[in-house]
C-alpha cells in the first residue's frame, strides 16, 4: 500500500483501507458524473501497459484528473502526482483531490522532492500507475502543449517503467454534451539511469508525442453562462485569468 505523508501537505491520515475505499468511490462517482454532463471517449486503450507506468497528460482544465478517473481502466490503480501546493487543505479543488485518496502532493516551497519521489516509486512498485500533468499548469489552447517539466521522465527512469503520453481534448470549455477525448499514445520505453541527458531526451520525446496528438484539435467557442461557470469553477491561472493566459 502506498505510503502517504502527514500534516498540512494535504495527504490523508486515514486508515489504508478507508483510503482505498475513497479512491474507488471517487472513480465510480467520476464515471457517473462525467457521463451525465459530457460524452467521454477513450481512444487506443490497447496501448496502455498492463503494469506500472507513468502517464504524462496535457492539462486544459481543473476537471482533467476527474476525466481520467472516469475514463481510464479501474486497474492498475491510478494515483496522481500533485498538485503542487503548500497546503492541500486550502481551496475546494485541493480538498476534493485530497479526499479522493489518489494524490501524491508535492510542496514546491519545501525540500520535499526526495519524499515525493519515494512515494511515487512506492506506488509503482505496488503495481499502480502514476499520472502527472506534465505542463505543471493549465493551458488555454487545445492545439498546443506547453513545456513539460522533467519530473515525469525522471520518475519513469528512476523506477524503470514506461512513460505514456496521454492527450486530453475538449475540456478547455466544459459545454454540456461535448465530446471529450482521452487518447493514449505509444508508450515510451526507458533504459538506463535518470541522468540529466536521459531525462531531457525522454521529456522531449514525450512533448513531441503530445504535441502531435493535439495539433489538429479545434479551438472551441465559449459556452453559455452556466458552462463558463463550470469551466472556471476551480481553474487556477498563473497569469490571473484566462484572458491573460491567452495573451501570454
Amino acid at each position: 500500500m502506498t505510503a502517504v505523508p502527514k500534516g498540512r501537505s494535504g495527504a490523508s491520515t486515514l486508515h489504508p483501507l478507508r483510503r482505498l475505499a475513497r479512491a474507488w468511490i471517487s472513480r465510480i462517482a467520476s464515471w457517473l458524473l462525467i457521463r451525465a454532463y459530457l460524452r467521454p471517449r477513450l481512444v487506443d486503450r490497447s496501448l496502455l501497459p498492463k503494469g506500472p507506468a507513468i502517464y504524462c497528460f496535457n492539462h486544459l482544465n481543473w476537471s482533467d484528473p476527474f476525466i481520467l478517473m472516469g475514463t481510464l481502466p479501474m486497474r492498475p490503480r491510478l494515483t496522481f502526482f500533485g498538485p503542487k501546493e503548500e497546503d492541500m487543505t486550502v481551496g475546494g479543488r485541493n480538498r476534493l483531490m485530497s479526499w479522493t485518496g489518489a494524490t501524491i502532493p508535492y510542496r514546491p516551497g519545501k525540500n520535499d522532492l526526495l519524499e515525493a519521489t519515494r512515494r511515487v516509486v512506492a506506488a509503482l512498485k505496488a503495481g499502480g500507475v502514476v499520472a502527472v500533468a506534465g505542463e505543471g499548469r493549465i493551458q488555454p489552447f487545445e492545439s498546443t502543449v506547453g513545456p513539460l517539466s522533467e519530473g515525469p521522465a525522471y520518475f519513469a527512469l528512476r523506477a524503470g517503467v514506461p512513460m505514456v503520453p496521454i492527450a486530453i481534448s475538449g475540456t478547455s470549455w466544459l459545454c454540456l454534451g461535448r465530446r471529450i477525448q482521452v487518447r493514449v499514445g505509444q508508450p515510451l520505453e526507458v533504459t538506463g539511469r535518470p541522468t540529466r541527458d536521459a531525462v531531457g531526451a525522454l521529456t522531449e520525446r514525450c512533448w513531441q508525442a503530445l504535441e502531435a496528438m493535439v495539433a489538429a484539435e479545434p479551438e472551441h467557442a465559449p459556452p453559455g453562462r452556466f458552462g463558463r461557470r463550470v469551466t472556471e469553477l476551480f481553474n487556477d491561472w498563473p497569469e490571473g485569468d484566462r484572458g491573460a493566459a491567452e495573451a501570454a
